[in-house]
């Protein structure tokens, strides 16, 4: 657990303000072409107007999903956490999805009470810590060519991500889940008040297709930039890679990651922006619901961000790491299909 600095504190409470009204991954103000859900600028392909389940899982791209409907196929709620006055805190909560027969995810929802910043789950791994384990140890980190999946994410206190209805072939789009998969929550707390908070917690929904229903396996595509470096005291400083996308993917979803030294993020397709955000916190996000979603014209995706090491971490160098209070990141992420299974690009190679 980090205690906060004056300075952090007070960005902090502007940020909390900032927040209710952007997203990382909110669907509100989403038309069924391409939008955009921030007052950031961007651009976007195809159709955009936006500025600023018993059954296999897929194969091929295609399969069929699970029980779905109006209630989720599971509901997962972490722990609650008191958090101490003027600190920030990271944790995870490792668990199995209680699901017994694969499903296709067609939605998304989330709840975070107050003092939770944000979250990402991932899908884990048979060998993770035993169900139930709440831990301040790392987890979610790039440490090797083959992170964890990333599934969902949220920066605001309601999320709901709903994937495309139809993949231009009248087929749903859903997100392949194994029966009992293995999975995580990465959650990072931050309270800028002098008063205790408490409870502090996430809560998780997923809804699935009704059992037998065909569809398009859809799965992320997470970029991570290694090697970003950010002199104490230096500005204006900028970290960019370029990534090859799968061939032939259409792109339902992009947006951004990045820390408190962020001044700006873009994604761009050959030489244009694609999507840009000024809000570390809330970059939000371009969404393309119906055909013809989104094509990279250029067969690649260029993350950049922007930095000024002028804050509370000024008197060293920051380099790329997973602490949220310490470390940068620079990340493009989407969501695309057909799929066979989640793309990961460490700096400029794609795996």
């Amino acid at each position: 657990m980090s205690r906060l600095s004056p300075g952090v504190i007070r960005a902090a409470r502007l940020c909390s303000v900032l927040g209710a009204a952007l997203a990382l991954a909110a669907s509100g103000g989403c038309s069924s072409s391409g939008s955009r859900n921030d007052a950031g600028a961007g651009t976007g392909g195809a159709g955009a107007t936006g500025t600023g389940g018993a059954g296999p899982a897929g194969t091929g791209g295609a399969g069929t999903g699970g029980s779905g409907g109006a209630s989720p196929a599971f509901t997962i709620v972490t722990p609650d956490f008191t958090l101490q006055p003027s600190t920030t805190a990271s944790y995870c909560y490792y668990f199995h999805a209680p699901n017994t027969a694969a499903l296709a995810v067609k939605k998304w929802t989330s709840d975070m009470t107050p003092g939770t910043h944000h979250f990402v789950l991932y899908a884990g791994t048979a060998g993770q810590p035993a169900d139930g384990t709440l831990t301040t140890a790392a987890c979610g980190a790039v440490t090797s060519t083959t992170p964890p999946p990333w599934l969902f994410a949220s920066h605001t206190a309601h999320e709901e991500l709903t994937l495309p209805a139809d993949d231009g072939t009248g087929k749903p789009v859903g997100m392949a889940l194994s029966a009992g998969q293995p999975m995580f929550i990465q959650m990072y707390f931050v309270n800028a008040t002098a008063s205790t908070v408490t409870p502090a917690h996430v809560t998780l929904s997923a809804y699935a297709y009704p059992a037998g229903t065909t569809y398009t396996q859809t799965d992320a595509f997470v970029t991570y930039n290694s090697m970003i470096s950010i002199a104490p005291q230096a500005t204006g400083v900028v970290a960019s890679k370029t990534c090859n996308v799968p061939s032939g993917a259409k792109f339902w979803r992009v947006s951004t990651e990045s820390h408190m030294q962020s001044t700006a993020t873009d994604l761009k397709d050959g030489a244009s922006i694609l999507f840009m955000s000024t809000n570390w916190e809330n970059p939000g996000a371009m969404t393309w619901l119906a055909a013809p979603f989104y094509t990279f014209a250029s067969g690649s995706m260029t993350y950049e961000c922007t930095y000024n090491n002028t804050g509370a971490n000024m008197g060293h160098v920051i380099h790329s790491g997973s602490s949220f209070d310490t470390d940068e990141v620079c990340m493009g992420i989407g969501y695309f299909f057909p799929s066979t299974g989640p793309k990961f690009c460490l700096d400029s190679m794609t795996f």
